[in-house]
C-alpha cells in the first residue's frame, strides 16, 4: 500500500536535491486516513535518503561554512501547531534545530528559519498535520504562502495530512468516478482568495493517497498476507511458529479486525502478544485475538487529533473452517468482502 508513495517520494526528493539551476523545488502531499502509517512512510523515505546523502558527501555538509559542520541536517522534521499562524509554523521548524526563538518578530522569525535551512543543509523538510491549516482564515493562508516560499531555498516540501483534496490546500478537491484523476475547481474560501494565487500550490505539489490494504482481490490477498509475513518476523513470542499469522483463516480474520488499516493491526498484534506473553500462550491465536478489544485510549493526543480511525465492530467469531485466503471467492464471500470494504 505504500509503494506509490516511496516511489514518487524517494524519486522527488532524490531528483530535487541534485539540481543546481534556482527553480522552486516541486513538493509533495501525502494524504490518507487515521492510523494508517503516512508519517513513518515519509520519514523512513526521508531517512533513507539522508543515508545515501551523508555517504556521497563523507558525513559533511558540501556548503558547509567553517565551524558549522557538525550541524548538517539534511532532513527536518516538524509538527504543525493547533493554533498555524506564520509565527507558529517558523517556532516549529526552529524547534526542531534547538534554534531560540524568544521574543522574536515574524520578519526576525522568518528569516531565522531561512538561515537554519541553509546553514544545516537542510534538503528536504517535512510538515506532519498539515490539514490544521483552515483555508477560510486569514492567518493559515498567509501560513501556506509562508511554506510556498520556503520552496525557492532548494528545500523539498513534504506535506502529510488527513482529508487534503477537501481542506483547501489544492482548492477543493474531488476525484472524476470514471478517471479517477483530482480534479481542483475554485474554492473560493477566505477574504483573500485568489484563484490564480491558488495554482501556486496545487501546481507545486503533488498529491498521492496512502490507502489501507484491502482484500477484495487475489493480488490485494497476497499484499496483505506479504505484509503480516513481515510483522510475524518480527514477533519473538517463544512458541512462534511459520505461518502463525499467514496461514489458515488468520489473514482473513485479521482484516476483518482491522479493515486493513496497519495502526489497527499494529495495535491488535501489540495487544495480543502482551496477552500470550502474561497467559505463558506464548502464540497469537483467532480464539485468543478474540478475548481482544483496539483500545486506542492510550495514544498521545497529538496523534488522535482528527486521525482517530474507525474502529471495524460487527461478530468477530464468525470464522471458517477452511483456509479461503485465496480460494475463488463464492457469491457469499464476495458480499462480506464488498461490505467490509
Amino acid at each position: 500500500m505504500s509503494v506509490a508513495v516511496t516511489r514518487l517520494l524517494g524519486a522527488r526528493i532524490s531528483a530535487n536535491a541534485l539540481k543546481r539551476q534556482p527553480t522552486t523545488r516541486a513538493g509533495v502531499m501525502i494524504n490518507g486516513g487515521g492510523y494508517q502509517g503516512k508519517t513513518e512512510t515519509a520519514c523512513e523515505v526521508a531517512a533513507s535518503f539522508e543515508d545515501q546523502w551523508l555517504d556521497l558527501h563523507a558525513q559533511l555538509n558540501p556548503d558547509a561554512v567553517p565551524g558549522t559542520r557538525d550541524l548538517h541536517a539534511p532532513v527536518a522534521y516538524a509538527q504543525t501547531p493547533v493554533t498555524a499562524t506564520p509565527k507558529g509554523i517558523c517556532e516549529a521548524v526552529l524547534d526542531f534545530y534547538g534554534a531560540d526563538h524568544a521574543k522574536m518578530t515574524l520578519p526576525q522569525l522568518v528569516q531565522q528559519v531561512r538561515a537554519a535551512l541553509r546553514d544545516h543543509g537542510t534538503t528536504v523538510l517535512i510538515l506532519d498535520d498539515i490539514t490544521r491549516l483552515k483555508m477560510h482564515r486569514e492567518a493559515d493562508q498567509d501560513a501556506l504562502d509562508l511554506l510556498r516560499s520556503l520552496m525557492s531555498m532548494n528545500v523539498t516540501l513534504v506535506l502529510i495530512g488527513v482529508g487534503i483534496p477537501g481542506s483547501g490546500l489544492l482548492r477543493e478537491g474531488r476525484r472524476d468516478p470514471r478517471t479517477g484523476v483530482l480534479l481542483n475547481p475554485p474554492a473560493g474560501r477566505g477574504k483573500s482568495y485568489n484563484d490564480e494565487a491558488a495554482t501556486q500550490t496545487e501546481r507545486r505539489f503533488d498529491l498521492v493517497h496512502l490507502d489501507p490494504f484491502s482484500f477484495d482481490t487475489p493480488k490485494a490477498k497476497t499484499a496483505w498476507t506479504a505484509h503480516l509475513a513481515g510483522v510475524e518476523q518480527q514477533l519473538r513470542l517463544l512458541d512462534r511458529t511459520p505461518g502463525m499469522l499467514t496461514t489458515g483463516t488468520m489473514p482473513e480474520y485479521l482484516f476483518r479486525r482491522t479493515a486493513g488499516i496497519v495502526g489497527l493491526l499494529e495495535r491488535l498484534i501489540e495487544d495480543g502478544c502482551t496477552d500470550a506473553i502474561d497467559t505463558g500462550a506464548e502464540r497469537l491465536t483467532t480464539d485468543q485475538l478474540d478475548g481482544l478489544d483496539i483500545n486506542l485510549g492510550n495514544l498521545p493526543a497529538t496523534h488522535l487529533v482528527d486521525e482517530r480511525p474507525a474502529i471495524p465492530t460487527g461478530d468477530r467469531t464468525a470464522r471458517k473452517g477452511r483456509n479461503t485466503v485465496f480460494d475463488e471467492q463464492t457469491p457469499t464471500t464476495a458480499a462480506a468482502t464488498t461490505a467490509i470494504a
